[in-house]
């Protein structure tokens, strides 16, 4: 048919005004699918009525046939159809495939609005029940469809929602009035029919990209994508993209395009510089019907293009000469600063600078270390100048980027520039040429002699200096140095053997100092290499020894020692003078090798004593040197093993046998005095225990220092209260006292007893009798020491109702008797001396 046309999605339309014939129009429609290979054919059926207009697909793969259709009405559809068969007999077809019924989403109603009638040619004969069931019926969501039981008229209770649910399958059901079913159930197909109800949407409403300056037309920036929500196999949901606007408009206003289907943005134009527009900002719109900007719905998002920094821009010096100065024997020193231009982007290899040196450096005295913030190059001195070897530096620099130069890009001619490094001239220290400087002599040289010229050389040739020289370090203070010319003499005599020598070394130091502003020094160190003369004698060796009073038993093994070295110390001779002529007559030198020999005695038998043994030593030097020693030989009486026996150690040590059993007795002597002693003592501290004064005169030795207070101006000026010495009125305390307290003079341990008060009147009589219990308390206390402990007073008071003390007859009257001083022991001689001589006195 001409008549009618149809879309690349299905849809099908009629081509121009068209006048139905009749009121059914019956057309075939054929889908291919080009990449599978696939055929598909459908009938499609148009029925004319004056009502609605309803049109339907045949499921893929099956025909249906024009004549297996029948409908009474417009709307009615007859699902099940039954035929009789020529014998009378009943016989059941296949059952139809029903169209899908299609139903516009976002109706407007009226509601509930009729989709189809369903009847069976079996309810002319009986009453028929109908029913639908699936989702959108009896399964959520319920009730979207219903169903008159009687007249089989379906039903759509409210608004669809493509987005929501595109299609519905459902199962038509018959039954007679006892609930038996009548016919099979039928599947019916609702589908929403998609409307333009929803605006394309993108993803993010800002899209960031970036592409390189410089980058030519149809390079890839990025992709903007919007969805949307209707169906997208048809017009709604067909989405075309356009850009709106580019901002700025620099160079070009359209810099960029954008692919309608895709989404993709590319460059379109040439022009693109950093360093003049870093960032576009484009607004692209997404509209739906096929991008019909009359029908269709839009929207619109925001991309951000970033262009991206090459390196295009090569580093230039901002001039072409630059200068510094240097003070000589300075390192890590920054002499010059290089500034550069770069319009590339800061702290990026495309912009971060590096300097070389080209030529003017052959010695490598400089380099060039770039500032990380301000990108300039630091000169820099890594080895010493010296100002008399180079007064002045001719540098030729170069600077680059860290990464290379896009390609095309030329590198400028002032990316080179001229450095000129002057050198100022310092005062440097004199220094030794030969520092450890070694010289060999032989050692006892005579004082004053001239060793060496220890000189130093001053490198400032250009000033006029003078150096002077001076010790800095000489141990054993042996040299002298001339202040002017450094010339080294003895102060006194080199020796070898000196504590100050070290692998026959002698060190000493001397500083060489200009008179320079300010003045330098250096200081250099002179080894003096001692040869060894026989200057020493050698020593015997050991200086003591022991051998028995019978020969062959033991020998004695001597050596010697020599402070010198080879070859003024061994072999060595060992020989025994002639005088005494008792040494070798009781003794002889057994030689075992050069520097050991074997001294026996010559005799039989040798009375144990000690002897000095003279001996001869001679070393190999030459002239040879000698020296007599003599070695104490202690000769004892020795056991069958040779060994010196104790008796025999003490004989040896020069006493007999009637000595030895002399001092014997005497040990034992003494053990039995200490002994007796011993036993004594014991008695004695058991007497002391039972004897009746409170000091014995005899025991007690002991000086005590007894402190008084001051006197003040005499006795006769103080008045003294003697009420307070007086005894309490009670003795209860004294009887109350614990265990171990015997003394009524000791202080108690725990609480002090509280005393009656004193009477006014005295008693002076309680004295005497105080001073007896306080007696015979110490007399009955064995703990109590035999001197006198400390007594605790109460205060005197200012006064006393007694009379002075000044009144007492003096002891200087002769009538006292003091001759038992001499009984009380040594300590009291001195008193016995000035108190005890009787009339002579």
């Amino acid at each position: 048919s001409l008549d009618f046309k149809v879309r690349a999605d299905g849809t099908m339309y009629a081509a121009h005004h068209v006048q139905m014939p009749s009121k059914q129009l019956i057309l075939m429609v054929t889908a291919w699918d080009p990449q599978i290979l696939g055929r598909w054919e459908a009938i499609v059926r148009f029925l004319v009525t004056e009502k609605s207009q309803h049109s339907g697909h045949k499921p893929k793969g099956r025909k249906t046939v024009p004549g297996e259709l029948v409908q009474q009405q417009s709307d009615t559809l007859l699902p099940w159809r039954q035929h009789q068969s020529a014998n009378g007999l009943r016989r059941q077809k296949r059952d139809w495939v029903i169209p899908p019924i299609n139903v516009p989403e976002n109706s407007r109603g009226p509601f509930p609005q009729q989709l189809v009638r369903i009847r069976s040619d079996k309810d002319k004969e009986i009453h028929i029940r109908y029913s639908i069931t699936g989702v959108g019926a009896d399964q959520p969501p319920m009730e979207v469809f219903s169903i008159d039981p009687v007249s089989g008229r379906m039903y759509v209770t409210r608004p669809m929602d493509r987005e929501e649910r595109a299609s519905y399958h459902l199962r038509a059901h018959a039954v007679d009035m006892n609930g038996n079913k009548v016919e099979n159930p039928i599947d019916l197909y609702i589908y929403v029919i998609d409307m333009n109800d929803n605006r394309p949407e993108f993803i993010n409403q800002v899209y960031n990209g970036s592409v390189d300056e410089g980058s030519k037309p149809g390079t890839y920036v990025m992709t903007v994508t919007a969805n949307d929500a209707d169906d997208s196999t048809t017009a709604n949901g067909m989405v075309r993209y356009r850009i709106v606007t580019q901002t700025p408009q620099s160079p070009s206003q359209n810099m960029f395009t954008i692919n309608s289907e895709t989404g993709d943005i590319v460059t379109v134009a040439a022009g693109l510089d950093r360093e003049k527009v870093q960032q576009y900002i484009v607004i692209v719109q997404a509209t739906d019907m096929e991008g019909n900007l009359n029908y269709g719905l839009s929207n619109t998002a925001t991309a951000i293009i970033t262009v991206t920094d090459v390196n295009d821009n090569p580093p230039e010096f901002t001039t072409s000469t630059y200068s510094g100065e240097v003070p000589e024997n300075r390192v890590e020193v920054v002499v010059a600063n290089l500034t550069v231009m770069d319009r590339d982007q800061p702290h990026s290899p495309n912009w971060n600078a590096i300097y070389r040196i080209i030529s003017g450096d052959p010695s490598g005295h400089f380099t060039i270390r770039t500032d990380p913030v301000t990108n300039e190059g630091m000169v820099t001195v890594v080895k010493a100048v010296d100002y008399e070897m180079n007064r002045a530096f001719m540098l030729t620099v170069m600077v680059s980027n860290q990464a290379p130069l896009a390609s095309g890009i030329q590198m400028s001619f002032q990316s080179t520039a001229g450095v000129t490094i002057s050198v100022t001239d310092v005062n440097e220290a004199p220094y030794f040429p030969t520092n450890h400087k070694l010289i060999r002599l032989e050692e006892g040289v005579p004082t004053g002699t001239v060793l060496t010229t220890f000189s130093a050389v001053d490198p400032d040739r250009f000033m006029q200096q003078a150096v002077r020289y001076s010790k800095l370090s000489d141990p054993a203070n042996w040299l002298n140095i001339n202040a002017t010319n450094g010339q080294i003499t003895t102060a006194a005599v080199l020796d070898r053997e000196s504590d100050y020598i070290k692998n026959n070394v002698y060190e000493a130091t001397f500083l060489a100092a200009d008179n320079g502003i300010p003045p330098a020094s250096g200081t250099g160190t002179l080894q003096i290499y001692l040869i060894d003369i026989n200057d020493n004698a050698p020593e015997l060796l050991p200086k003591e020894a022991q051998i028995c009073e019978k020969p062959n038993l033991n020998v004695i093994n001597i050596t010697a020692a020599d402070a010198d070295i080879d070859p003024n110390v061994g072999p060595f001779v060992f020989e025994l003078p002639s005088v005494p002529s008792a040494v070798r007559k009781n003794w002889t030198i057994t030689r075992l090798n050069g520097d050991y020999a074997q001294l026996s005695l010559r005799i039989m038998y040798l009375e144990a004593g000690v002897y000095d043994v003279p001996i001869v030593v001679t070393d190999s030097g030459n002239p040879p040197l000698y020296n007599t020693s003599v070695i104490k030989v202690k000769v004892c009486p020795c056991d069958e093993n040779g060994d010196c026996t104790t008796i025999g150690a003490v004989a040896a040590a020069g006493l007999g046998t009637g000595a030895i059993i002399a001092i014997l007795i005497c040990i034992i002597i003494l053990l039995t005095m200490v002994l007796l002693f011993v036993v004594w003592m014991k008695r004695r501290e058991k007497e002391r225990h039972t004897k009746q004064l409170l000091i014995d005169p005899e025991d007690d030795v002991r000086d005590n220092i007894l402190k008084y207070d001051e006197e003040g101006g005499g006795e006769e000026d103080q008045d003294y209260d003697l009420s307070q010495l007086q005894q309490p009125e009670t003795m209860d305390h004294v009887l109350n006292k614990t265990p171990g307290v015997r003394r009524v003079d000791e202080r108690p341990i725990g609480a002090e007893p509280q005393y009656p008060v004193r009477p006014v009147i005295p008693h002076p009589g309680d004295i005497g009798d105080f001073i007896n219990e306080g007696l015979r308390a110490a007399d009955n206390d064995p703990t109590a020491p035999p001197y006198d402990s400390l007594l605790v007073f109460d205060y005197e008071g200012s006064g006393s109702t007694a009379g002075s003390v000044s009144s007492l007859n003096s002891s200087s009257s002769g009538d006292q008797d003091y001759d038992y001083l001499n009984d009380w022991g040594p300590r009291f001689k001195k008193l016995a001396d000035m108190y005890g001589g009787g009339e002579e006195d």
